[in-house]
């Protein structure tokens, strides 16, 4: 069975989804089983969008994509940097 990628929004939804169930006294893995993934899946979300509004973590996404160019960037900077270095003390 292939894996499934779950949107942010997705998750977001599915955690406020076992909030209800469990509100309404049904045990944590029912109702993690009920929205159909694991418990490990489900403690690994809350951990990461547990108290976030859909509008946070649209914007906690967008902020990982903009870190995740910026580090390529500065990696890419510092290799020039080096080659540079390298070349202008004639170890060619």
């Amino acid at each position: 069975m292939p894996r499934r990628r779950h949107t942010p929004e997705e998750i977001v939804a599915k955690l406020r989804q076992v909030d209800v169930l469990v509100s309404q006294g049904v045990p944590v893995a029912d109702a993690v089983r009920q929205i159909g993934v694991t418990e490990v899946t489900y403690y690994r979300w809350r951990q990461e969008y547990g108290g976030l509004k859909l509008d946070q973590v649209k914007r906690l996404k967008e902020l990982d994509l903009e870190n995740t160019r910026l580090r390529k960037a500065v990696s890419d900077l510092t290799l020039d940097k080096l080659i540079l270095k390298e070349a202008a003390r004639g170890n060619y």
